[in-house]
């Protein structure tokens, strides 16, 4: 890719424009708006007036916010109409809802009503619901149709359309009664009619679903599209599988923010100024803190123990980390799992009794591994300190993943997101109750 835009510079620099204008407009419009990241914010708008209009539409829905936002301020009214024109309407929605006030009323401005009527609608629907994602340039046909007519129809509006794959079929009320391939309609007669063709048993959303069970409902079916209806069953839009690959990406990344005990952002870690970053993790930080405490009063309570043995305050982190691992391991699996859709809260009493199944075979495993371990290099703290220690190992190795794998689906149970409950915030748990289970075997065994 670097070849590419140093190709480009070379032409920009030798003042050859006609050949770089070539070149831009042939390119892949991805390709076009990562070489806009290279330059300059002069050069930018220099560049983007050598695209033609549907290139230009193109590019600029593939531009991060920064560069959007630089061009629209830059260009004349003209030009922004132009761009609104040839952009899907999903795509000029999507810039909408991240551009600041000022954006908002240049490219409202410029728009005709029928199409600022639209926009509007998009943006009050709630954020990340299926009614924010859709676009509503696609195929509609009426199941009275002949295959001749649906295949005019088509030629005539398929270029406005974000896909003709798959066609819709509607009635006099828009109501969404089946979907047709294009395939069938290539291959069919001229004269059969639609509702001979298309197939009635069609799976939709309402545009008030969340968008992670839409993209589960594309997992799950392999599709490149899928309608989306209103509460009367109405035919509204279509979401296609370009918007799910960046949902996709979205709630992948604000679970891992969360399991990493961070406040999920938007913004990318560069362009996030420090304060913003110190925000969205300071509070977590605080919480994880506060109820770190819980270990402190444990290690107060059993303080007198310590005081007869105090080797055994050596072997706490051990203690500790080792469960503090196992429960992440469990929760990583089991939130991993209900985000696919493959564990349900039905399912807990099944998980957990896997969880302690694995739990009692890595407990021992580990508890073997750690008495043989300090026989041959603790060897003056006595065999009953390190039977307790990996007799304590392999009780919080189970009980470590049993919180590992109920915390998250307890989360669900109430409504939350179970990401919530992943390493850190299992790892704070997990350590009061190791500290506990150690120091009770300890007492009982050493003392």
């Amino acid at each position: 890719m670097q070849e590419l835009f140093d190709f480009l510079n070379k032409l920009m620099e030798s003042g050859e424009y006609a050949r770089l204008k070539e070149e831009l407009n042939s390119e892949q419009p991805a390709n076009v708006a990562e070489y806009f990241e290279e330059l300059t914010a002069e050069k930018q708008l220099f560049v983007f007036r050598l695209l033609t209009k549907d290139m230009a539409a193109e590019v600029f829905s593939y531009m991060d916010s920064d560069t959007q936002e630089h061009i629209v301020h830059s260009i004349t009214d003209r030009e922004v109409r132009n761009i609104v024109d040839e952009m899907f309407l999903d795509d000029t929605v999507d810039f909408l809802e991240e551009a600041p006030a000022n954006l908002v009323k240049k490219i409202l401005r410029n728009t005709d009503a029928e199409t600022r009527k639209l926009i509007n609608r998009f943006l009050n629907y709630p954020e990340n619901s299926a009614g924010s994602l859709m676009t509503i340039e696609f195929v509609r046909l009426h199941s009275s149709m002949t295959v001749g007519n649906a295949m005019k129809q088509i030629k005539r509006t398929g270029t406005d359309k974000e896909t003709i794959y798959t066609c819709y079929v509607i009635d006099d009320q828009r109501k969404l009664i089946g979907v047709v391939p294009l395939r069938t309609l290539i291959c069919a007669a001229d004269d059969n009619t639609i509702d001979e063709l298309m197939q009635d048993d069609v799976v939709s959303v309402l545009t008030t679903d969340d968008q992670e069970e839409v993209a589960n409902i594309f997992k799950k079916y392999n599709w490149m599209a899928l309608p989306v209806t209103d509460t009367e069953g109405r035919l509204v839009g279509i979401i296609t599988v370009d918007d799910i690959v960046d949902v996709i990406e979205q709630e992948t990344t604000e679970d891992m923010e969360k399991m990493a005990a961070l406040i999920p952002s938007d913004e990318e870690y560069l362009k996030t100024p420090v304060m913003v970053l110190a925000k969205n993790r300071i509070v977590w930080l605080s919480v994880l803190m506060i109820s770190g405490t819980l270990s402190s009063f444990v290690i107060g309570h059993f303080n007198s123990l310590l005081e007869v043995a105090v080797v055994l305050s050596g072997f706490i982190p051990i203690i500790t980390g080792t469960g503090g691992n196992a429960g992440s391991q469990a929760s990583t699996m089991i939130i991993r799992g209900m985000a696919l859709g493959e564990i349900e809260i039905r399912d807990a009493l099944k998980v957990v009794w896997k969880e302690i199944r694995v739990g009692v075979l890595c407990g021992v495993a580990l508890g073997l591994i750690n008495i043989l371990k300090m026989t041959l290099v603790n060897r003056d703290t006595g065999f009953w300190i390190n039977f307790s220690v990996s007799l304590s190992m392999a009780a919080v190795v189970v009980l470590a993943k049993t919180i590992g794998c109920l915390l998250p689906i307890l989360a669900k149970s109430l409504k939350l997101d179970p990401a919530m409950m992943a390493g850190p915030l299992i790892s704070t748990v997990v350590d009061a109750v190791a500290l506990v289970i150690y120091f009770s075997i300890a007492t009982a065994l050493v003392l």
